[in-house]
């Protein structure tokens, strides 16, 4: 529960402390003294949405903060999640703060440990739960007809099993989407593919292929100038002509004089030694060059071939890469994108079956949770047309509409399987009907009405009356609120649209939740707000020029006061009044349910 609540700088509080009472508390006051501003508090305190326009002028930032008492379950229950994100929480107590700064920036804080506004929300979710004005509006929306009976027939887990099956579901229909989209596009691709890897294939290209190929262009290109220039320098080295002599001949006559030069002086020998390697040296390029002549052809046919080569190197280069290896990889990625499509249509059979074994689950998962829900709408309907008729309205019918919409696409069931139909049997049951579902499941669910004796059954949404519509709200949330494990309930001003005669009744059924709940009321009615356990109320008065909001716990005269300010005749008489009220509330209080005649008052 929520044991103390203290809120600085928000709206037009100044600073408040309030410590809330385990069972029935209740909020009074005039019009603007700022009851739902402190709700909203609570609010921001739980995740909601936050605005630096809420930051009390003149300051720069507000603060919510709030100390949660914890029942031994909800405290294991929130272990895990508290020890996942690092919360250090001693399991029966649990502080949360919410910083708002003008500057826009928000700060939240779980016992003492900044966390982000999901988690905050995550967490508050399981501590309180808001019912404000706005739930008129929510009731009005068919989406959420199905969250409440699910919530009161407690099929969180059986909804959460579907769920996963039908995420798997679509998870596998977009892969199957894709792999089946536009077949002919697929069918020119595999054609690409395929003539791209067999002509980098048919090229059978070995790295380094080009360079030598245009090296030996090169040679054969230029065989006749080739040979020519061998035999010129073969001429000049070892066979002269009749204008030059050979070189190998003229070095022969220098080593000659030389060898003379050494006779006389014999200092020179060294330079016979390197003449003689010099002579060697050039005999060696000589036969080298003749050796090398010898290998120069012309040959045209090699040409041509050479010359074609070339080219089909250089055509793939410009398709496929600036070199042989980039052509190679290219070839391997084509290859490997061609084996993934070859095998899409093995991919495509293995979904398709997929698909047929997950609507079957869907199927059978929905057609339970459908039994129950239909089973536990019945339940709901009763338990929903008692609460109205307490609160005034014993006339009126309530009741839970289920249906399935069959769609092409949707979960295969056989006829014997449709709410109302006659037991198939053989051939008969055979023939499947596909019925459309989502994430909750195969059922479409809303919420009849009928405040008027005679009138049919209609979509809740089309409820005129203002006070009827709170009524049946309150009537739907005072059932929904006992199969609720969420400790604190909150409601603001839900006694909108009705008058005093309800007002005591619907103070004795929120009083009535406050056995497994801690509950909080904002309300402007005397009938309703005796019933609480804790009276609190809420005055805006002006300090040096500012409006402030204070809250004070009222007991003994000073509560008589303020049911008298209510009833609207703050006098002896109005006193009176208030006494007599409380009197009488501390009777039924002190009745079993079963016994309080719900008429007899207002």
């Amino acid at each position: 529960m929520l044991a103390e609540l203290t809120i600085r700088d928000f709206a037009i509080i100044d600073q408040l402390h309030l410590t809330l009472g385990s069972g029935f508390n209740v909020l009074t006051g005039e019009t603007g003294a700022g009851k739902s501003i402190i709700i909203d508090a609570i609010g921001l305190l739980l995740g909601d949405r936050a605005s630096p326009d809420l930051v009390r002028a003149g300051q720069e930032k507000a603060l919510i903060e709030g100390i949660f008492a914890l029942p031994a379950a909800l405290a294991a229950s929130l272990e895990p999640l508290l020890r996942d994100n690092g919360l250090e929480s001693d399991g029966g107590e649990l502080s949360m703060a919410r910083e708002i700064r003008r500057g826009g920036r928000s700060i939240s804080r779980i016992n003492g440990s900044t966390v982000n506004t999901a988690l905050l929300a995550e967490i508050g979710g399981a501590l309180v739960d808001i019912h404000g004005q706005s739930e008129h509006l929510s009731l009005m929306n068919i989406k959420h007809h199905v969250d409440l009976l699910d919530r009161y027939a407690n099929l969180g887990e059986s909804r959460s099993a579907l769920a996963r099956v039908v995420r798997q579901l679509n998870g596998a229909r977009r892969e199957l989407m894709t792999l089946q989209h536009d077949a002919r596009e697929l069918a020119r691709r595999v054609d690409l593919l395929t003539y791209q890897v067999n002509e980098i294939g048919a090229a059978r290209l070995a790295p380094g292929e080009d360079k030598a190929l245009e090296m030996e262009l090169r040679r054969l290109s230029n065989a006749e100038q080739l040979l020519k220039l061998t035999q010129q320098v073969i001429g000049a080295l070892e066979d002269g002509g009749d204008e030059q002599r050979a070189a190998v001949d003229m070095l022969g006559q220098a080593s000659h004089a030389l060898g003379r030069l050494i006779r006389i002086d014999p200092t020179l020998e060294d330079l016979q030694r390197q003449l003689g390697d010099l002579t060697e040296q050039i005999v060696d390029i000589g036969r080298e060059v003749r050796h090398y002549g010898d290998g120069v052809e012309f040959n045209p046919e090699r040409l041509q071939q050479t010359e074609e080569r070339l080219s089909l190197i250089y055509n793939l280069k410009r398709k496929y890469g600036e070199s042989i290896g980039d052509i190679l990889i290219f070839g391997e990625r084509a290859q490997a994108e061609l084996n993934g499509i070859t095998h899409a249509g093995e991919r495509i059979e293995d979904l398709l079956k997929e698909e047929k074994r997950l609507l079957r689950e869907i199927g059978a998962l929905g057609v339970q949770m459908s039994q129950a829900r239909r089973a536990a709408g019945e339940r709901l309907a009763r338990a929903v047309e008692q609460e109205l008729a307490d609160l005034r309205m014993a006339r009126a019918s309530f009741a839970v509409d289920i249906r399935w919409q069959e769609s092409a696409d949707g979960a295969p069931l056989p006829a014997s399987a449709f709410p109302g139909a006659a037991p198939a049997a053989g051939e008969e049951d055979k023939a499947l009907r596909r019925v459309s579902f989502d994430g909750t499941g195969l059922d479409r669910v809303e919420f009849l009405v009928s405040a008027n004796p005679g009138e049919p059954l209609r979509p809740l949404a089309r409820v005129a009356s203002g006070g009827e519509t709170a009524r049946l709200m309150l009537a739907l949330k005072t059932v929904l609120s006992h199969a609720d494990e969420t400790p604190t309930l909150i409601f603001d001003e839900i006694d909108v649209g009705i008058g005093g005669r309800v007002g005591a009744v619907v103070g004795q059924k929120l009083w009535s939740l406050n056995s497994n709940h801690q509950v909080l009321c904002v309300t402007h009615l005397p009938q309703l707000a005796t019933f609480g356990d804790t009276h609190f109320s809420v005055a805006k008065d002006i300090h040096d020029g500012r409006t402030i909001t204070s809250v004070r716990p009222l007991a003994g005269a000073a509560r008589i006061e303020e049911l008298a300010q209510m009833l609207g005749t703050p006098t002896d008489v109005g006193r009176e009044n208030a006494r007599a009220l409380l009197a009488d509330t501390e009777r039924i209080k002190t009745t079993p349910p079963a016994a309080v005649d719900f008429t007899q008052r207002g």
